[in-house]
């Protein structure tokens, strides 16, 4: 009932609204203007002594988010406003009025520039050198600075026209997020001295500090705890009259004595746990053995300490590393390998070769022939031509060589595209141009990014018979290329023999994408190109 009579009252209020506001609209017009604040004030008054309430009250007790926001004075109607429209337009235009007098920075208008994602693994990078100072210009397409991925090291360009006015992360800064603000920009070359002393804020980690007070439940956890604990001393004297008491023979006992052993280090064996001269005398060798072993320690101290350097991580080391590791602990590797005779392999290269110097081109490696060769069994057998995903098999139609380069910053693996479609002189030139920037740490993602397939070739350079690589993700295989050796082989007739060249080489798959007879199957295709090199002519 009393409920109900308060409605009853404000319904009786609200009914004079619609007169009041015809009669005080072109005060309600002006109360919107920042100049005419107390005629605002003396509006509230009204409102207040007539409805019972102010208008900051109702205010305080809306959000802004439910209230609509005039664009501005013509927004305003004319005609008679009904009392919740009016209280809308009102409480939009005080939070308007608000914002407009909010204090905020200082700092002219400008740019934070964050640390971009330049590969598709990215997720942190470090400076490894700015090509523009602070308060320089700069331009769209001009080079900001070398920023160092987990592939390479990419020239990162300016987007926009502008000033760099502050470095926020120096030259040699490392382990930087994606996103993380690395400089600052502005647009007019007079805004960089107000730039001199900027940190850049950063939004969420103060909400990390504001939820350090959740922790509370534990303790009410920690209260409830001292209510259990005097339970667990009572009941520790009740079994200390039987701990105390030590049952030993009167042998036992004469012998500790003489020995200077307590008898509650020893641990009795008799009827009862009762402690017999058969327990003094052990516990007593056991104490010399110990005693004569003791010596050695001192010894081993005095050893002198190894002498070491520590060589902080690259970022290429740590990328690699970890794509290595979840390769091992997530794809089922399985290994083929098998010898191939390279005999006539090396015939048609020594042909080869002489035709590029007779017209002046680069010589023809092995391992060109090794790309060009996995190039086709790929399309040969294209179910090894493909990556694994949690829905399906991707199986690419591009064939698409990534080739393992070692240098000293570490392993690239930079790709030749369409290499089943590229000539053997054009396979070459590639592997020799990305090998160079691979060594001049200057590769672009471009250059490494959308391999289908890896070879790795550990025996022209380093002469290694034979070694299973491990697979790079997300591709489903890897072949690995051993050297070349001459072997004695059987002739045709019973006690003939001939000397040939055999390589072998071995093919790491995921087992989840190839099965073992294709993978063979594949391995029999690649053999079939290197020992009759004509067919990738043709």
């Amino acid at each position: 009932m009393v409920y109900a009579s308060r409605i009853i009252s404000h319904s009786k209020k609200l009914k004079h609204v619609s007169t009041l506001l015809r009669r005080e609209h072109a005060v309600a017009v002006r109360g919107f203007s920042n100049t005419t604040q107390p005629s605002l004030t003396g509006r509230e008054d009204m409102l207040k002594a007539r409805l019972n309430y102010s208008p900051a009250e109702r205010i305080s007790k809306c959000s802004a988010s439910n209230v609509p926001m005039p664009s501005g004075i013509s927004a305003m109607r004319t005609k008679p406003m009904t009392g919740p429209t009016f209280f809308r337009e009102y409480i939009s235009s005080q939070i308007r009025s608000v914002r407009g007098f909010s204090s905020g920075s200082d700092l002219p208008p400008h740019q934070e520039i964050g640390m971009p994602s330049l590969s598709p693994t990215m997720t942190e990078g470090n400076i490894a050198r700015w090509l523009k100072k602070e308060g320089d210009k700069v331009a769209p397409g001009e080079v900001l600075c070398e920023v160092e991925t987990d592939k390479a090291t990419v020239e990162m360009e300016c987007m926009e026209e502008g000033y760099l006015a502050k470095i926020v992360k120096e030259e040699g800064a490392k382990e930087i997020q994606v996103g993380e603000v690395i400089a600052i920009t502005v647009e007019e070359e007079e805004d960089i001295q107000k730039f001199k002393d900027y940190t850049p804020s950063s939004g969420t980690p103060p909400a990390a500090p504001e939820a350090k007070p959740a922790p509370s439940p534990p303790k009410e956890e920690k209260v409830e705890k001292p209510a259990s604990a005097p339970e667990a001393k009572t009941s520790k004297p009740t079994s200390s009259p039987s701990e105390d008491r030590i049952f030993a023979s009167p042998l036992a006992k004469k012998l500790a004595e003489d020995s200077n052993v307590p008898l509650s280090s020893i641990r009795g064996t008799g009827p009862e746990g009762r402690i017999v001269k058969a327990d003094v005398e052990e516990f007593l060798a056991s104490r010399g053995k110990e005693t004569t072993a003791k010596p050695s320690k001192p010894t081993d101290s005095k050893a002198p300490a190894l002498d070491y350097v520590d060589i902080p991580h690259t970022q290429i080391r740590k990328v690699t590393a970890s794509r290595l590791a979840f390769s091992k602990q997530t794809i089922p590797h399985y290994y083929l390998t098998v010898d191939t005779c390279v005999d006539k392999l090396m015939g048609l290269r020594s042909q080869l070769n002489s035709f590029q110097e007779e017209s002046g081109g680069k010589r023809i490696s092995v391992n060109d022939l090794v790309i060009k060769a996995a190039a086709l069994a790929l399309r040969k057998v294209p179910q090894c031509n493909s990556s694994w995903t949690d829905e399906y098999i991707r199986q690419f139609s591009n064939v698409n060589i990534n080739v393992a380069v070692q240098t000293e910053n570490g392993l690239y693996v930079p790709v030749v595209k369409d290499a089943d479609k590229k000539g053997l002189s054009k396979i070459g030139e590639e592997v020799r141009f990305l090998a160079q920037k691979a060594k001049e740490n200057s590769l672009k993602p471009e250059d490494y990014e959308g391999g289908t397939f890896t070879v790795s070739n550990l025996g022209g350079p380093f002469g290694i018979k034979q070694f299973c690589a491990v697979i790079n993700p997300p591709q489903a295989a890897i072949l690995a290329i051993g050297s070349a050796e001459k072997r004695v082989v059987a002739g045709s007739g019973p006690d003939q023999f001939n000397v040939a060249s055999y390589m072998s080489v071995t093919l790491s798959c995921d087992h989840r994408v190839i099965d073992g007879a294709i993978g063979a199957e594949w391995l029999k295709a690649f053999k079939g190109y290197i020992e009759t090199p004509e067919s990738m002519l043709l």
